[in-house]
């Protein structure tokens, strides 16, 4: 690999003139690039990491104040005319955004935004650029690119898209790729797919890469060197795996302390997420910006840290690096401030053969002659799509029950008609022995009110009308009995179960954190004292740390309050951390479920397997190893004949699992699998958790 210096980045610095003051979003950073080298930027929202990116392209609007400099292959970007600096942006360096849906046009076809920047750069002829764009497109591993030269965003998957994008950063064959979050709101499965395909075009290309992540997992799997953000300062820079071996800045150790573990065995310790709040970056401290946070802070933190060197390009801006590299990050304790607090009811919900059915619009479809008004009368039957499949399952009074499978098996579909948010098809559900389909006027509302739901997106739930206070007090006074007089003083109760202080009551939504949001989210949820509480991917668009603190605070809830979960997630990691059961789900029906432990061993179902392997894990050692591949999305390999996940199978026995439903195997007490490989067969396949795990 070629070390000549391709993108250098010297003392940088970008403030901003704000009402609380001068805002500095980068602090003095410096880094650099190598061709062939993959660099990763890892921090948490807010630490400066998209504008590193946004500087590099050049693309900080006019108000940003930017000291320092630039050089991409031994030319300072800064001093490029507007004119010069648009030739070297697109067709030398080019940018992945982590949102295609942003990013792409959906006023336009997928080919010409590709063929694009051939057009702009090269000068090329439509048809000629169109030939490229199919090209680029097969390379990427996009099915039948031809056919996708005249779809539109919409019409594809959100991998899909994002391999569009990746398709028009490289077409113009750059020589460095800024990657800002590209897999964030990916599957795992999706996620690996786009991991490797990167891996692969930057070894083949010797392509030099920026690689922008919240997610040390990921910087396992794709990184060189790895540099981690916060406040705006680089505090510890050096090669992936002595910074992920011998985390030496309390920062980086807090980050891979706040990650699940995948683990079968202790898969429901406490997580050791970072406490407290994000620095305002208008009052940066002269000292470590990360002492009010760090557990090891002493005195001498308040002074001006420089970046200590520890050898063979490894540093850390901490003055005790060298005494915390094998000191690991403290694990706190569950809360017991808050006394437990018993539900007003405890109820199991079961559900039972549920089914619920789309006709899909567009072309095709069977035309066929029937009577109406006792004419001959034409009808067109649209394709269906069965979104939840004959699905059954329970879920008894104090367990977690993880539901877990990529976007489109169903899973929220299912979430939605468990609490008959929608109406199914077929099948029903069941708590307290009573039919929910049948309830209607007051037990329904009684329903509602015992069982409740934390959404994904807190942004998208919450009014952004509405203080912290009024929202959690709506659900309060549509749900409950207390007293208008004592509403404030209860809202205040439930802030304090949660976590978010009291003075948070008259603050609006924009005011406050992602983790904040979500705070609010779970205080609206328990208002009604819920028995159970569906939480559809309440963690998924959280920063690790975040993440890492939700998920100790649903778990301290089930314990006080004795709370039954419906977890959803396409992570493994994640519903492994929480869960007693697990429930697998894919296209629409459930193919495996068992208690956590017996999920996360040997024997799986093949779908099992590649979840479990397809997830990105901080361990140095096991970057490299062995997954299985899914080569598709489960929109576009869903099987109506036999097993639904056949066609996207590598261990398929043949015609069997194409055309005969397969049967459903008891594995073990309470462990079922829905395949035709004989059980035998399947205990063979290795264990694919870290083996350290499986054997402490």
């Amino acid at each position: 690999m070629s070390q000549s210096a391709l993108l250098s980045v010297s003392n940088l610095t970008v403030a901003y003139e704000t009402r609380k003051g001068r805002l500095k979003a980068l602090d003095g950073v410096s880094f650099s690039v190598s061709t062939g080298e993959t660099l990763a930027l890892v921090g948490e929202s807010g630490s400066g990491k998209s504008t590193i990116a946004l500087a590099t392209m050049g693309l900080l609007g006019p108000e940003a104040a930017i000291s320092g400099s630039i050089s991409f292959e031994g030319r300072d970007l800064a001093g490029l005319s507007a004119e010069d600096r648009r030739k070297v942006r697109g067709r030398d360096i080019s940018v992945v955004f982590q949102d295609p849906f942003t990013s792409l046009n959906p006023s336009l076809p997928i080919g010409l935004q590709v063929a694009e920047p051939l057009i702009q750069h090269l000068g090329l002829s439509r048809n000629e650029a169109m030939k490229r764009a199919i090209a680029a497109l097969t390379e990427v591993g996009l099915p039948h690119p031809e056919r996708l030269l005249t779809a539109y965003p919409h019409q594809l998957s959100g991998g899909m898209q994002q391999r569009v994008l990746i398709a028009t950063a490289l077409v113009c064959d750059p020589t460095l790729v800024v990657l800002d979050e590209p897999t964030t709101a990916l599957d795992v499965t999706v996620e690996a797919r786009i991991l490797d395909l990167l891996d692969e075009i930057r070894r083949s290309r010797q392509i030099g890469m920026l690689f922008i992540t919240h997610n040390l997992g990921v910087v396992n799997r794709i990184a060189d060197r790895v540099c981690v953000i916060y406040a705006g300062r680089i505090v510890e820079i050096g090669a992936k795996n002595d910074v992920l071996n011998a985390p030496s800045h309390p920062y980086t150790k807090g980050l891979l302390a706040s990650l699940p573990r995948l683990s079968a065995r202790d898969h429901q310790q406490r997580l050791a997420p970072i406490g407290g709040r994000f620095p305002d970056l208008t009052a940066l401290p002269q000292g470590c910006a990360f002492a009010p946070r760090c557990p090891f802070a002493e005195a001498k933190c308040n002074e001006p840290q420089p970046l200590h060197p520890l050898g063979d390009g490894h540093a850390a801006r901490c003055w005790k690096a060298e005494a915390l590299r094998q000191t690991p990050w403290p694990v706190p304790e569950a809360p017991k401030t808050i006394a437990a607090r018993a539900p007003a009811m405890q109820g199991e919900l079961a559900v039972r053969d549920l089914s619920k059915i789309y006709a899909l619009g567009g072309s095709g479809g069977a035309i066929r002659w029937t009577r109406r008004f006792g004419l001959p009368w034409l009808k067109i039957e649209r394709p269906i799509l069965r979104a939840v499949d004959g699905v059954s399952f329970a879920i008894p009074a104090g367990e977690v029950l993880g539901l877990v499978g990529e976007s489109g098996s169903g899973k929220s579909t299912l979430a939605r008609l468990a609490i008959r948010l929608i109406e199914p098809n077929g099948g029903d559900v069941v708590f307290n022995d009573k039919s929910v389909n049948k309830l209607r006027g007051k037990a329904l509302k009684s329903f509602r009110q015992a069982v409740q739901i934390i959404f994904q997106n807190p942004d998208s739930s919450l009014n952004p009308r509405r203080t912290v206070g009024e929202a959690i007090a709506r659900a309060v006074t549509l749900h409950t009995s207390v007293p208008g007089k004592d509403r404030h003083n209860h809202v205040e109760n439930l802030m304090d179960r949660v976590g978010l202080p009291r003075s948070y009551y008259d603050r609006y939504p924009h005011q406050l954190s992602g983790g904040e949001k979500q705070r609010i989210g779970i205080a609206r949820a328990l208002a009604t004292d819920p028995v159970l509480v569906v939480c559809d991917e309440p963690v998924s668009a959280l920063d690790v740390s975040v993440q890492a603190t939700v998920l100790n605070l649903l778990s301290d809830l089930r314990d006080q309050l004795s709370l039954s979960y419906l977890f959803i997630s396409h992570d493994l990691s994640v519903v492994a951390h929480i869960a007693d059961r697990i429930a697998v789900m894919y296209a629409g029906k459930i193919v495996e479920v068992g208690s956590t432990t017996a999920v996360l061993e040997p024997p799986y179902h093949p779908y099992t397997e590649a979840l479990l392997a397809a997830i990105p894990l901080p361990d140095p050692a096991l970057a490299n190893r062995h997954r299985t591949v899914l080569k598709s999305d489960v929109a576009n390999a869903r099987a109506d004949t036999g097993c639904p996940f056949h066609p996207r199978c590598s261990r398929k026995l043949g015609t069997i699992c194409e055309t005969v439903t397969p049967p459903v195997v008891e594995a073990a007490p309470g462990h079922n699998i829905v395949c035709h490989i004989p059980l035998k067969d399947l205990e063979r396949v290795p264990s694919v958790l870290p083996p350290e795990r499986v054997t402490s």
